[in-house]
């Protein structure tokens, strides 16, 4: 999560973080490629973004389409929308 998240009290970051485990509305709108590596939701009138990427080993730059998994790993981000 974004250092803005991290500083939210520990109830609401549970609850951001129960919204991001059962986040399911994905749509042709905000998953146009089906990759469900996107998404959006609004808790208490402030919306957020998740976002996951693979990444080199060494968590430096993206990497794009499936790969070797001995060579990436996935990294989730969730923030504030106007952090994106």
């Amino acid at each position: 999560m974004t250092a803005g998240v991290a500083e939210l009290p520990i109830d609401m970051k549970a609850r951001i973080l129960l919204r991001v485990q059962t986040f399911s509305a994905f749509s042709i709108k905000n998953d146009p490629y089906g990759e469900h590596d996107f998404g959006n939701f609004t808790h208490r009138g402030q919306k957020y973004f998740l976002e996951d990427r693979l990444l080199r080993r060494t968590l430096r730059g993206g990497l794009r389409g499936p790969t070797d998994p001995t060579k990436t790993t996935r990294a989730l981000t969730i923030m504030f929308a106007e952090e994106y």
